[in-house]
């Protein structure tokens, strides 16, 4: 004998199935919204009255950190600064050429300098331009039993001749993706999304 099986019991089994795709397609759209905003392309300021190509001594100020990682700036900048001179577009000034420009120059604060600091510190240092940077987010961010890395970077770009901003740039790399926020995940290393961060904001300075 076979159970018979109510049209009443049929249709809530049915309503019950499409309750639950629309419920996952919810959740699907909601973790493919925030991965979209968690790597989001780079947002652009660029002064179009100047040629970026020609500035190619460039000194790379010490970032502000504003993330709980104590090393994180220090870290950022040792990257970009690497990074923008093996792209062959300008030369860096070493670290430690940056410091005692800085202390010669007498800049109470090197991480916010003066429009003022920066035109004494490009003629002191002979630098067509400064950049100064502000990290805001680095390390691990978690979301249930989803955890990824991600860094969250802004910096801008002063002429040294008029103390006049000619280019800003922000980007966020790395978070927690679709996958890793329905069945969990690790991301990617630390590494590899401050890489991928520092690429992003030097494509977008010869663009």
């Amino acid at each position: 004998m076979y159970a018979r099986v109510s049209p009443t019991g049929a249709r809530e089994r049915t309503l019950r199935k499409r309750g639950d795709k629309n419920i996952l397609k919810k959740v699907i759209l909601y973790a493919a919204l925030i991965a979209v905003t968690a790597c989001g392309p780079a947002e652009v300021y660029r002064d179009q009255k100047m040629d970026i190509g020609s500035i190619y001594t460039i000194a790379v100020m010490p970032f502000t950190n504003l993330t709980k990682d104590q090393v994180a700036a220090d870290r950022v900048r040792d990257v970009f600064m690497t990074m923008l001179l093996a792209s062959g577009g300008a030369y860096v000034l070493p670290q430690g050429e940056v410091a005692k420009q800085i202390a010669t120059v007498g800049i109470a604060n090197p991480l916010s300098p003066s429009s003022e600091e920066i035109i004494k510190f490009g003629k002191q240092a002979r630098a067509d331009a400064v950049i100064t940077g502000v990290i805001r987010e680095y390390g691990e961010v978690r979301s249930g039993s989803a955890a990824a890395n991600v860094i969250s970077m802004s910096l801008q770009m002063t002429e040294v001749q008029t103390g006049k901003v000619v280019w800003s740039v922000s980007t966020t790399k790395g978070g927690i993706g679709v996958l890793d926020r329905l069945f969990g995940g690790g991301g990617e290393p630390m590494n590899t999304v401050t890489v991928k961060a520092v690429k992003d904001v030097i494509d977008k300075l010869y663009k």
